[in-house]
């Protein structure tokens, strides 16, 4: 269950609702002047939204992989990207 709560009741209420994430499967979104800014999640979701990612991420490899046309040298890409 997802659950929203501002950053100053948060700070007053930090042990419980750590507890709450750790032991009771709760998950809250962290609010500031009514906008949504953070969330704080189990380590099962987190290693779980990890994997999807992962998952994401070799999926879109293999397709690059698959696409025609000739491969960019690493070196070059950093460059071009700026990285």
């Amino acid at each position: 269950m997802l659950k929203k709560i501002t950053t100053a009741d948060a700070r007053k209420k930090f042990a419980n609702i750590i507890n709450q994430v750790a032991f009771g499967n709760e998950s809250f979104v962290l609010t500031r002047r009514g906008e949504s800014i953070a969330a704080i999640v189990s380590m099962k979701e987190l290693k779980l939204l990890q994997e999807l990612e992962d998952r994401i991420d070799i999926e879109d490899a293999w397709k690059a992989k698959n696409e025609p046309g000739e491969p960019i040298p690493w070196e070059e890409l950093k460059k071009e990207l700026e990285l």
